[in-house]
């Protein structure tokens, strides 16, 4: 744990969780099946990314009083357990489709570098007694992960199946996808692009 203090029971058990679960979130996607379809390939990485989402969710639920955490919270399990069916249900006839070797190599290039960072970022988030703070800049690197990944493959051939699900993950939509269920902290860094996570403004106190 990244901490220079005593913390307290309850914030001891809520960060250990979150830190097996962000472990368990970073095997999966690293060790995740690649092939020739980027479009599979994006699926493959995506669904332990979500169900991280969901996992760090429950455990904030777990010990928060704060009903605006509380409904982000929710929003997030609802969102991506919604994606997650979406995803399963395109993977089979996404995977078909096939790319070349050369737009493989650079798609999955620009993935590792924004999953480095993701890990990176999400490993080093502060472990504090305001584990309600602790979340929110938790998932910030979290859900920009997730916007990267999805604004790169774009940028290739992908399945027509998977493209509203990209967009729901897009915060310019606008929708009541996966963004709704980030609008806060993606508005945090929409707004103040040069914030360090290492030290924060917290929203909740």
């Amino acid at each position: 744990m990244n901490t220079q203090y005593q913390l307290s029971d309850v914030a001891k058990n809520y960060l250990s969780a979150y830190h097996c679960i962000l472990d368990e979130m970073i095997k999966g996607m690293s060790m995740a099946p690649l092939t020739d379809s980027i479009s599979g390939n994006f699926i493959v990485q995506m669904i332990p990314h979500h169900m991280a989402a969901i996992e760090m969710s429950h455990n904030i639920l777990k010990y928060t009083t704060n009903i605006p955490l509380q409904n982000i919270a929710l929003n997030i399990i609802t969102s991506q357990t919604e994606s997650i069916e979406n995803l399963r249900q395109a993977q089979g006839s996404c995977s078909e489709l096939k790319n070349c070797e050369l737009d493989v190599r650079l798609y999955q290039h620009r993935v590792n570098q924004i999953l480095q960072t993701m890990f990176q970022d999400m490993s080093n988030a502060r472990d504090t007694n305001r584990i309600n703070c602790d979340f929110m800049w938790e998932m910030i690197p979290h859900h920009r992960g997730a916007v990267e990944m999805s604004k790169n493959a774009l940028q290739f051939d992908i399945c027509p199946q998977l493209k509203p699900i990209l967009d729901a993950i897009l915060p310019a939509k606008g929708n009541s996808g996966n963004a709704a269920s980030f609008k806060v902290p993606w508005l945090l860094i929409r707004h103040n692009p040069a914030l360090d996570l290492k030290n924060p403004l917290c929203l909740f106190n």
